[in-house]
């Protein structure tokens, strides 16, 4: 079996659907096809501007006969490139030659010690957070689950620290502060406070749940196809957490804080020994003293890697935390391919407000970027770089706050030649400005969003804030009149 297309995406994530339909716009009567390992793809829905360049959205999950108008679609797993034919062969023997290739085969979850020798069923009671079935399992478990720990202090970690219902939480995490990843120890402690004095008042954490099927509050009509052959299943969006029923076992309890046990890992766990199951675990301290705990099971939320499981007949530049190396066009070294989102490493020299995280946003904007860049290679034009390469900057949601990230929010790669100018007000909001040489260089906007788009233009805009010393974050002064 064969078929040919001008432009072949592979991987039906946010980035390979962004790649999709900006070749469909660029390219409308050229011949587009999306492979995909599952029969439900992601596409970004509700895009909100929340300032000139920065934009929050919904991810929607789709079945691919809901898109087949746009772009020709086909469910089956990358197996091998021949980057110099120009063609690609699946693991059902697909043939599918192609003028230009792009890779947005996304990653794959870094599980907890996984596959130790006679360990299989410590090993089982570890589950990796990545994909919808991995969520049901967890869900399936929490059932009956009293006691649960997290591992990890990412996006994944503290969503699922905040939203689990009626079960004990140990939260283990490596940093002095939770949300490391994202915030910095001054946020983190605002997110403690407000987490140990705000009472949930949801009705619905008082009564035991009345359904234990999955409860998929947006697309309930969008599952995996249960004959998907594929172990790779639909990533999660955004709001994922809002789609599932995180209800343990203790009927009458609603969220109860977690437990957090800061710079410590895991040095081993076996079964408990009173063999009712259940895990005993030894966590060792950055100080050298270890604890004991016990769990029901183990969340691994220790982020992912770039997930390139395909041979090719010659081999890409990799980049030293597994990815593929790609240029400000997202060309890869090899003839004609590209590569978006988590696969993908900038190689570029990078704009003096922006870095790489891989993050739903950035796999929005690289998708995008690499379908205008294969069109404009199939049309023989020349274009520049995106302006949304210029400037850092997400939107998201920690413990129930909306949460703005611009720049180099945490000081990343500014060493110690910067100042920090903090306003917090209990319960209610945190703002952070990342100042160098009296420039804005990055904000932490949390409770308070509306700054963003005054923020995103001190920063872009170079503005010498001398002048204007600690007011600039003064409550009873309205900045966006100085500078919007």
């Amino acid at each position: 079996m064969s078929r040919d297309c001008d432009f072949l995406i592979v991987g039906g994530g946010i980035a390979g659907v962004s790649c999709a339909e900006s070749l469909a716009i660029c390219c409308p009567s050229a011949s587009i096809l999306l492979l995909t390992e599952s029969s439900v793809v992601k596409s970004v829905t509700n895009l909100v501007p929340i300032a000139r360049y920065l934009h929050k959205f919904d991810v929607q999950e789709q079945n691919i006969s809901d898109i087949r108008a746009q772009f020709e679609t086909h469910v089956d797993q990358l197996e091998y490139i021949n980057s110099k034919e120009h063609w690609v062969r699946t693991k059902k023997g697909l043939v599918i030659k192609y003028g230009y290739l792009c890779l947005c085969t996304g990653g794959s979850p870094k599980l907890f010690n996984s596959g130790r020798a006679g360990k299989e069923q410590e090993d089982a009671c570890v589950i990796g957070i990545r994909d919808t079935d991995s969520v049901r399992e967890l869900q399936q478990r929490l059932g009956q689950a009293k006691e649960v720990l997290i591992l990890g202090n990412g996006g994944i970690a503290s969503e699922l620290a905040y939203e689990l219902k009626g079960v004990e939480i140990h939260w283990v995490v490596k940093d002095s502060h939770i949300s490391a990843t994202f915030v910095d120890p001054g946020a983190a402690e605002f997110f403690e406070v407000s987490r140990r004095e705000v009472k949930d008042d949801e009705e619905d954490d008082k009564e035991p749940p009345t359904e234990t099927a999955v409860k998929r509050i947006r697309y309930s009509e969008i599952v995996s196809s249960e004959n998907d052959e594929s172990k790779q299943k639909a990533a999660l969006g955004p709001d994922w957490h809002r789609s599932y029923n995180l209800r343990g076992g203790l009927v009458n309890q609603g969220r109860i804080p977690p437990r957090i046990h800061y710079k410590c890992h895991i040095d081993d766990y076996c079964m408990h020994p009173d063999g009712k199951g259940g895990l005993q675990i030894k966590l060792r301290h950055e100080d050298g003293h270890f604890e004991e705990l016990n769990c029901d099971f183990i969340v691994s939320a220790t982020g992912v890697q770039p997930r390139h499981d395909f041979e090719t007949d010659h081999s890409f530049n990799i980049s030293q935390d597994g990815g593929i190396c790609v240029n400000e066009m997202m060309q890869t070294n090899l003839p004609d391919i590209y590569a978006a989102g988590d696969v993908c490493t900038a190689t570029w020299s990078p704009a003096p407000h922006w870095f790489q995280m891989r993050l739903w946003t950035q796999a929005r904007q690289m998708g995008s970027m690499a379908g205008r860049s294969m069109a404009a290679a199939f049309e023989g034009e020349t274009i520049y770089q995106d302006f949304c390469f210029e400037l850092f900057g997400h939107v998201t949601q920690l413990f129930g706050y909306p949460v703005v990230l611009l720049g180099r929010f945490i000081g990343q790669d500014l060493g110690q030649d910067y100042e920090l100018l903090v306003r917090c007000t209990r319960n209610k909001e945190y703002i952070k400005f990342v100042l160098q040489n009296n420039r804005l260089r990055g904000a932490i906007l949390v409770g308070n969003t509306e700054l963003a788009e005054t923020c995103e233009n001190l920063i872009l805009n170079g503005i010498d804030l001398e002048p204007y010393g600690d007011d600039i974050l003064n409550p009873d002064i309205d900045i966006e009149d100085y500078f919007d």
